[in-house]
């Protein structure tokens, strides 16, 4: 029932960080996968790697911003490989800023990449997805339900993410399609981390606030993005699924008081 061998599989925003490991993870079990980002270099490279693995593999190059490029990247996977049977939207940015320091074209960013990205994706799959029984995984973050300083757009962003995903789990149900989101904690090995940790001692405190007591992999999101994608979770739609060694639970270890700090340090 965890069968992803021969399915066709769809990365938006795989070419980097905790999207490229779940690219890899699908390619790696015996999907047709696709990636997608802004970079005509990094997709090209993924999907190299991917084909390294021995996969059937393929790319387009289009910002989540653009509805039209993200349209036609997307037909372009669906005349190579067929019908969608797995689409990851995990297309992100973020940057520390107080809100009163931060502008309008800054918010307006995280917005548009973060939650109209989402929904450029959403409306460019849903005529290719497999009818029933795809499966659609919005990749979140812990600051849609946690807020966080310094995070007033990501908040934003991120919130309206998640309720996209159980708006489209209630309209799209009846065709047969489920969507879910994934809430990763701290992902050791991603850009994001780096910036959030960048010192062998914030990276102690990080680690030591997770219940679990470590950093996360991309694996590990990969791994919970690959249940979500079987028929193990046939019946699981319109859920919200943070895999974060229970981070959450502690509230992400006081990370809004560090950002709040790390801005104000930064801009004193």
């Amino acid at each position: 029932m965890l069968d992803i061998n021969g399915k066709t599989v769809l990365v938006v925003g795989g070419t980097s960080g905790i999207n490229r490991g779940v690219a890899e993870r699908f390619a790696a079990r015996g999907a047709r996968v696709a990636v997608a980002s802004r970079s005509g270099e990094k997709v090209a490279d993924t999907v190299r790697a991917l084909e390294a693995l021995g996969c059937d593999a393929a790319g387009f190059t289009a910002d989540v911003r653009d509805a039209g490029a993200i349209e036609n990247g997307v037909a372009a996977i669906h005349d190579r490989f067929g019908a969608l049977d797995v689409v990851v939207s995990g297309a992100a940015g973020n940057f520390p800023a107080l809100a009163k320091d931060l502008s309008s074209n800054g918010f307006k960013a995280v917005m548009d990449i973060d939650l109209l990205g989402t929904f450029h994706v959403m409306k460019a799959v849903f005529p290719y997805l497999k009818k029933p029984g795809a499966s659609v995984i919005n990749i979140s973050a812990p600051q849609a339900f946690i807020p966080m300083m310094a995070q007033i757009h990501v908040c934003a962003a991120k919130a309206g993410v998640d309720m996209i995903t159980r708006t489209l789990a209630l309209e799209w149900g009846g065709a047969g399609v489920r969507v879910n989101s994934v809430v990763p904690g701290p992902i050791d090995g991603t850009e994001g981390m780096a910036r959030l940790a960048p010192t062998e001692s914030v990276r102690k405190s990080v680690a030591e606030s997770v219940p679990l007591g470590r950093f996360g992999t991309p694996g590990d999101i990969a791994d919970a993005c690959l249940f979500l994608a079987s028929d193990l979770a046939g019946f699981i739609t319109g859920a919200v699924i943070p895999v974060d060694g229970g981070w959450a639970q502690n509230n992400c270890g006081g990370m809004s008081d560090y950002l709040g700090s790390l801005v104000l340090r930064h801009s004193g």
